[in-house]
């Protein structure tokens, strides 16, 4: 499967469709605070729900909400994207997602 960054099907065909928004939805209103945040002694909105693991479209993990943290927008395009970042250099993951 291509990654995300190449992928072009609509947010809906990659599962982001009506239940999801209900269910991100739901999951922001039970953890509203960004978790990043948190960590570091701020308190602020989360508008982000991020999946911890990528879940590469396991339908499994995609649903898994121990695999869901709440994140503001900057955490999530910031940090998070620099953890994903690393980690696939780390393990070998070329830029469209597959291992080297």
């Amino acid at each position: 499967m291509a990654s995300w960054r190449t992928d072009k099907r609509t947010a809906a065909q990659r599962g982001y469709g009506s239940k999801w928004r209900t269910a991100r939805a739901e999951f922001l209103r039970v953890n509203p605070l960004c978790v990043y945040c948190q960590r570091d002694g701020r308190v602020t909105a989360a508008t982000v729900v991020d999946h911890i693991k990528e879940h590469r479209g396991d339908q499994t993990l995609f649903w898994d909400r121990a695999n869901w943290a709440s994140l503001c927008a900057h955490c999530h395009n910031t940090i998070k994207a620099q953890e994903e970042g690393r980690a696939r250099r780390k393990r070998g993951v070329g830029p469209d997602g597959w291992p080297l």
